[in-house]
C-alpha cells in the first residue's frame, strides 16, 4: 500500500479538475495560483504531461484556471502555508507583478534542478557564468555530449535564468537546429508570394539577444542554412548578444560544416558532458525524487543507480516506471519488484546490439591481453595497436559519440579516440593484412553472445 502520508501528499497537491482540450493543450481548473505552483514544484505537471507523450505520442500541453465556483475553505495548514507564502512573495517583490515565464523554455530546466558531479561541473558553471552575464561571461557557449546527459537542461536553464531577470528588457529565442532550419526553408520558399518572408525571418533572429539553438548536428551538410545561421550568429555577437549551442559531439566531428562557421563555433567556451558517476547518480535520482515529492527505498535507489549507468534520462525513466507501477497496484516498491519492472530497460539494454564491452573482450581474446590492458595506459606495441583496434571497430559498429567511447576506454580524451580511430583508418589503406585482422574482428563482435 502507499504510505498514508503519500496519498494525503497526492490528494491535497494533485488538485485539478478538467475543462476542454484542443489538439495540443488540456484545460484544468485549480483551486488556486498557489496550488498550481506547488504541483509544478512537485513535479506533477510534468510527470502528467510525459505520461500523456508516453501513452499518445503527442506534445500536449496542460494550461490551467482558477476555479471560480464556490468551494470549501482550506485547511487551517493550506491557509498557514498560502499566508506564509504570500508573505514570502511580497518580501522578494511589488505587488501585482507575478513571475513571468518563457513560452519555449521549460519550468524545471533550472540549476537548482540540475544535479552537477564530475562529469559535468566545468560544464555547470560556465552555464551559471553565461547566465549571470550574457554575452561577456563566456560567450558562444558549445554544450556536447551523448544523448541525455544534461545538455538542454543547462541550455535551458541558462535562458530562464536570463529571462528571469530581464524578461521585459531581453529577446530570447530557444529552438532546434530542425526547427531552425524548417523556418528558413519556408521563408526562403514564400518569396515568391511573400517578398518579406525572408526579411521577416531575418529580423526574428538576428536581433535577438540570446540564441539557444539545440542539436546543431542537424545542420550538417546544410549549406544555405549554415550561411544564414552564420549572420545570424555575427548580428548576436556583434551586439554582445548571448549564444548557446547544444551537439552530441564535438565540432571537429560534424563533418559538412563550413569551416568559418565551424570557426564560430569553436570561438568560445566547449564543454563536454559525460556520464554521471555513480555517486552522482545516486545524487540525481534523490533529486528526481524530491522534485517530484515521493520516496523510494534506499536499494531501490541503489539498485537503479548501479544498472542504470547510460545516462541521466534512462534514469529518471527507471524513477517513474518504479513509483508509477508501485502506485497503480497499491505495493511498497522493492528491490524484486523493480528487478521486475526494469528488466528490459536495466537487464537488457543492448539486446540485440553491439556493445563496446564485447568488442573490447573480441579483440582482448585475439591478442590475448586482458580487458585491463585494453583500457589502461600501457604504451609497448603490444597493448596499443589492439587499443586502437578496439576504438577503431567500436567507432565503425556503435553509435556512441567519440565522447562516450573514450569513457569505456579508461576515460581516455575524444581527441584520444579520434587519433587511435584516424591512425587505424590510415593503416588499413596500405597494410592488407590490418585489414584481414579487422574484418575478422568485425565479425567476431557482431556474433558474440553475452555470457
Amino acid at each position: 500500500m502507499i504510505a498514508a502520508n503519500q496519498e494525503d501528499d497526492f490528494k491535497l497537491w494533485f488538485n485539478m479538475e478538467y475543462v476542454d482540450d484542443s489538439l495540443s493543450q488540456i484545460n484544468v481548473t485549480v483551486p488556486s495560483e498557489f496550488m498550481w505552483m506547488k504541483m509544478i514544484q512537485n513535479g506533477y505537471i510534468t510527470k502528467t504531461e510525459n505520461k500523456i507523450l508516453e501513452l499518445t505520442g503527442q506534445t500536449i500541453k496542460i494550461e490551467h484556471v482558477v476555479k471560480k465556483s464556490a468551494s470549501p475553505a482550506p485547511s487551517t495548514e493550506v491557509q498557514k502555508i498560502e499566508e506564509t507564502k504570500k508573505d514570502a512573495e511580497k518580501e522578494k517583490k511589488p505587488a501585482n507583478i507575478e513571475t513571468k515565464k518563457h513560452p519555449q523554455l521549460r519550468d524545471d530546466f533550472t540549476f537548482e534542478n540540475f544535479v552537477p558531479g564530475d562529469n559535468s561541473i566545468y560544464a555547470y558553471n560556465a552555464s551559471m557564468a553565461a547566465a549571470d552575464k550574457p554575452g561577456k561571461a563566456f560567450n558562444p557557449i558549445l554544450i556536447y555530449g551523448g544523448v541525455g546527459l544534461g545538455k538542454t537542461h543547462l541550455m535551458q536553464a541558462i535562458g530562464n535564468q536570463i529571462f528571469a531577470k530581464e524578461s521585459d528588457k531581453i529577446k530570447i529565442a530557444y529552438l532546434s537546429a530542425e526547427n531552425f532550419t524548417n523556418e528558413f526553408t519556408t521563408a526562403v520558399r514564400n518569396q515568391s508570394t511573400d517578398r518579406q518572408s525572408m526579411e521577416k525571418f531575418k529580423k526574428k533572429y538576428r536581433n535577438l539577444d540570446v540564441l539557444l539553438l539545440d542539436d546543431i548536428q542537424f545542420l550538417e551538410g546544410k549549406d544555405q542554412t549554415q550561411e544564414e545561421l552564420f549572420h545570424t550568429f555575427n548580428s548576436i555577437y556583434d551586439r554582445a548578444g548571448q549564444i548557446v549551442f547544444t551537439s552530441d559531439r564535438p565540432i571537429k566531428e560534424i563533418k559538412g560544416f563550413t569551416e568559418r562557421l565551424s570557426s564560430r563555433f569553436s570561438r568560445g567556451l566547449n564543454v563536454d558532458l559525460q556520464p554521471p558517476s555513480y555517486e552522482n547518480r545516486i545524487a540525481i535520482i534523490q533529486k528526481k525524487l524530491e522534485i517530484q515529492g515521493k520516496e523510494i527505498p534506499k536499494d531501490v535507489i541503489e539498485y537503479i543507480a548501479k544498472n542504470c549507468q547510460t545516462n541521466v534520462r534512462d534514469i529518471e525513466a527507471c524513477i517513474l516506471k518504479s513509483i508509477g507501477y508501485a502506485e497503480l497496484v497499491k505495493k511498497t516498491l522493492t528491490v524484486e519488484i523493480a528487478q521486475n519492472i526494469l528488466r528490459d530497460t536495466i537487464n537488457n539494454p543492448y539486446s540485440g546490439t553491439i556493445t563496446i564491452e564485447n568488442i573490447q573482450k573480441v579483440v582482448a581474446e585475439h591478442y590475448n591481453i586482458s580487458i585491463s590492458d585494453i583500457k589502461g595506459k600501457k604504451k609497448e606495441r603490444k597493448f596499443v595497436m589492439p587499443r586502437q583496434i578496439a576504438v577503431y571497430i567500436s567507432c565503425a559498429l556503435t553509435e556512441y559519440s567519440t565522447t562516450e567511447i573514450g569513457t569505456e576506454f579508461g576515460g581516455r580524451d575524444h581527441t584520444t579516440i579520434m587519433h587511435a580511430r584516424d591512425k587505424i583508418e590510415n593503416m588499413l589503406k596500405t597494410d592488407p593484412s590490418l585489414d584481414s585482422t579487422i574484418n575478422l574482428l568485425t565479425r567476431e563482435a557482431k556474433d558474440y553472445k553475452k555470457i
